[in-house]
């Protein structure tokens, strides 16, 4: 027996080491290699080049790539065995048999070799964002992509200033010319009554948002005019796609009813380090300006303004003095030097801008890590004093690959930005308004100039704030705004089970801390040490931390050649606390003492407010494309939100969406020019949150109340508020022909806009409160959208292409609470004012007024007149006058005063003569313009964008042609009515008396224009040059923007919009702000 396992032990002995020699021989044969590769001209490290180990039969037995330093480790299985490395643009290099090295250095040559063109077709993805990757012939989405790099010629400081006009159904309104300023951005018209209108703003996947608390002081800016697009630099965007129907927007929850712009930043790329610096040098000036009265002119007509009123001339020594700002006595120097001037303030506070832009970037990596960094740097002069903008952005994006199941991503973008603002944002309407007959400088008693300011304590304009010297205010007065973000984010993504089942979790942390501060000195208003208007100083901090996080899980199994399915389940959370923080005094010391922490006389108060709020959202989502052909997609989004009740705190919202490829059935294949040819529906709901939280939050009183410090409920707790829900239908049709060289995509939708809420609704204050928030109504928005791209021309030395984009937004509303407010105004709406109505079945931006008919010329004109004309005679056989709201005012017309059509014939202007004067929406909007490339190295290409079929109320130009006060009118009054018998479209000048500047459509104007937006000349240095030069790229540009502009608009600049909350009484109005400017930009690019 002991022999036996003896011999069975030597046996097993045996055959275990008979075993384990070859695999000792094979240990003892393999070896590791190491080296570096690197660039034979410039020594610099290749990261990513491949280094392969091939046997005798030049088979690839292993292989690794270089690392960010360009080494390499690698085991070899034989001696005998070869090396080759190889990268992209190098020649290959092969090494003779390793036998007994262990080091081995290789330097790579450049491919000098000619390049041949070779045409790779692959099929585009699109995202909506949330993770599925979908080829764009099945997607169901009613969406528009448009490349950053048709952009990048253009001179912005933010992407949503060159996107006017380029994508079919958005509209892009301009809220000021001035440095940092936003734009408002409509997807698909307006689906809210209140509350923001604005869509949601989607970054590499995650939301993106400009989260200020509701009451911060922006100083003059306010949170639309604010651009929170400032904070992403254009040089670091790669695409932007807009989402537009509600099947595809819900799965991005409650903040994304208004639509959604999906932003994606460059990421890096396998190869070499690529670095690339970019350079934008712009000049800026403003459009020719309303020409206005000098100070002969003025001086003219203000004593007869004042004589047409009272029957009296201008007493000289009247008005404590002030009056003899228009005696021009030469005995009294101090009146006749300071006011008997030609001062043409639009043009003292108007300069030419300019702008530098830098921005340089390093992308590369290779098969494990890939890299984007980059380093922008912005300057940018106003064209109107005292306005500019400083920014500083920096991002980093690395990709890493752990394993063939495991990678990660991580993002880190910070944003510095300086912004100054006028104190006052009215300052160009000032400048208008401003006495032209008054010096900026101030003289002495014996006619000298100091070079001090003139900025008197008051005088015949009145005093500040209505009035002011508005060189002084652009030049001592102080609006600044200081924004730092920071978004660090991650991503990890692991294959649960590979090409089946992956799973993703993204965390993003979004830090973002704005600041305000205003001063406003003495030698600006010139008035007493003792007023709070002098040496006024704020400060405001307004901070906001957000964190959010979506955990996927993407499930893709293998249905074979016929079928595709891609499934989603989604997680996503969202905490967001923002706290600001503001104190304002008045009556410091000194106009160097500009901080509101600073001692004075007044303290105007301190405020602080805090907020929470929490999201939660679980999405599933799924595709299936049968055939190729028959595309069906489905989505539904629970969403929870703490600023509703108990009652209604969560929301379902599903989507469902089709697509049918009718170029793919077998019936079609005979059409060959046809690449593609597909008909789209969709449905979908998307919830949206209120702005406030249900229930009611406290305030500090601002008085004692029994000698003690108090607090109050401020809000009506609402448990019963509901979810405001866009039900969106939508159907698209896409037609691509003659190898894609052709495309026309057409949508035709209806969003109906459910529960809309609304944040003012007036209450009895016995209550305890103003007023409240309730679901009030239905909204509904109609429209169609249609978008061509062609290739008409296409050779080896010219390819020619031409771009146009079309659509058609309107809106009614179906019903409304009859707590609502029906009308904006009660009554006539009074000098200069229009009145809203809200009406079912009207659209919104909608004003009435009255009818202009030029001037009674004479007595006779005045007499009022029937449906024929015949004049109207009383009882008595007596003529009856035009009377101006009759009973309540009884003001009888004179000759001169404007005339305004008598609607019903009674002879009395009133609110029975309220006629449709216009709506704010435009009718059409969209863009056009060709581009042409010759040799792959000139490109040429201009854009044009138009609005169409709107109507702007021309603010400026009641101001300064109402002749109604002492402030300077346009050189449009000159042709005013003077005497009896004068035939003119300018009524006479009467010193605050009369009507007649009633808001009428004299005020109104047809807003419609196309702009020439850009036009750009580039040219990219040949590679022989290049390669000369030891460069990869290099180029150079000129770009002309905002250069003509057709319009029949008499103002400055048609292009404007309804800033703020959105309501149903807001619509366009030309407050004069300052208009886009006209540039001129000289741009590099180079590529190392």
């Amino acid at each position: 027996m002991k022999t036996l396992l003896l011999k069975s032990l030597c046996f097993l002995i045996a055959g275990i080491l008979i075993g384990v020699m070859p695999v000792q021989a094979q240990v003892q044969q393999s070896i590791t290699i190491r080296g570096r590769v690197i660039d034979k001209k410039d020594k610099q490290a290749i990261i990513g080049a491949s280094v392969i180990e091939l046997d005798n039969n030049n088979r690839t037995v292993t292989g690794v790539s270089t690392d960010i330093d360009g080494n390499f480790a690698i085991k070899i299985s034989k001696p005998t065995n070869q090396i080759s490395v190889s990268f992209i643009g190098y020649k290959t290099f092969l090494t003779k048999a390793i036998n007994d090295r262990r080091v081995i250095n290789v330097q790579l040559e450049a491919n000098t070799g000619q390049l041949v063109e070779v045409s790779i077709t692959g099929n585009r993805t699109v995202n909506n964002g949330t993770g599925l990757n979908i080829d764009a012939r099945n997607s169901t989405m009613a969406s528009a992509t448009i490349n950053a790099k048709d952009l990048e010629e253009l001179a912005v400081t933010s992407i949503d200033q060159a996107l006017a006009g380029r994508l079919p159904g958005v509209d892009f309104g301009a809220t000021s010319g001035d440095p940092g300023a936003g734009m408002s951005i409509r997807i698909r018209g307006t689906a809210s009554i209140t509350g923001s209108a604005e869509p949601l703003i989607v970054l590499d996947g995650m939301p993106y948002e400009t989260e200020i608390p509701k009451d911060f002081n922006f100083g003059t800016a306010d949170d639309v005019g604010y651009a929170q697009l400032l904070n992403i630099s254009p040089s670091d965007i790669k695409d932007i796609t807009v989402l537009k129907d509600a099947a595809s927007t819900a799965v991005w929850g409650s903040k994304a009813a208004n639509g959604v712009l999906l932003i994606n930043t460059k990421r890096g790329a396998m190869g070499s380090p690529v670095v690339t610096y970019n350079f934008k040098g712009t000049m800026a000036h403003q459009p020719k300006s309303i020409p206005m009265l000098n100070g002969n002119s003025y001086a003219t007509l203000i004593p007869e303004e004042i004589m047409n009123a009272t029957g009296a001339p201008l007493d000289f020594l009247g008005n404590n003095g002030q009056n003899k700002a228009f005696q021009y006595d030469p005995s009294d120097a101090f009146y006749y030097y300071n006011y008997g001037q030609n001062t043409n303030w639009i043009d003292l506070i108007t300069r030419t801008g300019y702008t530098q832009d830098h921005n340089i970037s390093m992308s590369g990596g290779g098969e494990k890590a890939r890299y984007y960094t980059s380093f922008g740097y912005l300057n940018q002069i106003g064209t109107t004093l005292g306005t500019d903008l400083g920014r500083i952005t920096t991002k980093i994006n690395l990709d890493y690959t752990v394993s063939s199941r495991l990678r990660f991503r991580t993002d880190l973008t910070y944003t510095h930005v300086n912004n100054t603002l006028n104190y006052d944002n009215s300052l160009r309407t000032v400048a208008y308004n401003k006495m032209p007959n008054m010096s900026p400088y101030l003289f002495d008693e014996y006619g000298h100039i100091t070079g001090a300011y003139f900025s008197p304590e008051s005088n015949i304009q009145g005093k500040y704030p209505d009035t002011y010297n508005p060189l002084a205010l652009a030049n001592t007065g102080l609006s600044h705004l200081t924004g730092e973000r920071i978004t660090p984010k991650f991503n990890i993504q692991y294959d649960i089970i590979p090409s089946l089942l992956v799973s993703t979790v993204d965390l993003q942390f979004d830090i973002n801390n704005t600041k305000s501060k205003t001063f406003l000195p003495q030698v600006a208003t010139g008035r007493p040490s003792t007023e709070n208007t002098v040496n006024r100083a704020s400060d405001a901090d307004g901070d906001s931390y957000n964190v959010q996080s979506k955990v996927n899980l993407i499930y893709t199994p293998s249905l074979g050649e016929k079928s595709t399915f891609q499934g989603l389940l989604s997680f996503q959370t969202e905490d967001t606390k923002t706290a600001s923080y503001s104190e304002a005094t008045a009556n410091t010391a000194s106009a160097n003492l500009q901080d509101a922490s600073s001692p004075g006389l007044n303290s105007l108060g301190l405020s602080s407010s805090n907020s929470e709020s929490r999201n939660f959202g679980v999405l599933t989502q799924g595709q299936y494309v049968y055939l190729d052909r028959y595309i069906i997609s489905l989505n539904a989004r629970l969403d929870g939100n703490s600023k509703f009740g108990p009652n209604h705190r969560y929301g379902i919202f599903p989507g469902v969406a089709g697509r049918w490829r009718i170029s793919g059935e077998p019936f079609m294949k005979k059409l060959t020019f046809l690449n593609e040819l597909s008909l789209r529906v969709s449905y979908g709901e998307a919830g949206q949150a209120p702005s406030g939280s249900y229930y009611g939050t406290y305030s500090p009183l601002s008085w004692t109340y029994n000698g003690q410090a108090s607090v109050v409920p401020n809000k009506v707790e609402l448990t019963n508020l509901k979810w405001q829900t866009v039900v969106g239908k939508n159907i698209g049709f896409n037609l691509g022909m003659f190898n894609s060289r052709v495309k026309v995509d057409m949508e035709v939708y209806q969003n109906t806009t459910k529960d809309m809420f609304f944040d003012g609704l007036n209450i009895a204050t016995i209550a305890g409160y103003s007023n409240i928030g309730l679901n009030i109504g239905t909204l509904e928005n109609n429209g169609w959208e249609l978008g061509i791209n062609t290739i008409p021309i296409k050779t080896r030395n010219w390819v020619i292409g031409f771009d146009f984009n079309i659509a058609q937004n309107a809106n009614k509303l179906t019903s409304v609470s009859d707590f609502y407010p029906r009308e904006s105004v009660i009554g006539v709406p009074g000098l200069g004012k229009f009145k809203s109505f809200l009406l079912l079945g009207n659209p919104f931006g909608s004003f009435y007024g009255f009818k202009y008919d030029g001037v009674y010329k004479d007595k006779e004109a005045t007499v009022a007149t029937d449906e024929n004309g015949k004049q109207i005679a009383d009882a008595n056989g007596n003529k009856i006058y035009m009377r101006y709201n009759y009973p309540l005012v009884n003001y009888v017309f004179q000759p001169g005063d404007a005339k305004y059509e008598d609607i019903n014939h009674d002879g009395n202007i009133d609110y029975r003569d309220l006629v449709y004067l216009g709506n704010g929406v435009p009718k059409f909007t969209g863009g056009f313009g060709p581009n042409i490339t010759f040799r792959g190295n000139l490109k040429i290409s201009a854009f044009f964008s138009y609005r169409w079929g709107y109507q702007v109320i021309n603010a400026v130009k009641i101001s300064t042609t109402n002749m109604y006060t002492v402030n300077n009118q346009s050189t449009a009054v000159l042709r005013r009515w003077r005497n009896p018998g004068d035939v003119t479209d300018i009524p006479r000048a009467l010193y605050q008396a009369g009507y007649n500047w009633l808001g009428s459509d004299r005020y109104v104007e047809d807003g419609s224009f196309v702009k020439l937006s850009s036009v750009t000349v580039r040219y990219n240095l040949p590679k022989t040059l290049l390669q000369r030069v030891k460069l990869s790229n290099a180029s150079f540009y000129v770009t002309g923007q905002n250069l003509l502009t057709l319009t029949k608009y008499t103002g400055q600049n048609p292009d404007v919009s309804t800033s703020g909350d959105n309501t149903p009484f807001s619509f366009p109005t030309d407050s004069g702000l300052t208009p886009p400017a006209i540039t001129y930009t000289l741009g590099l690019t180079v590529g190392f």
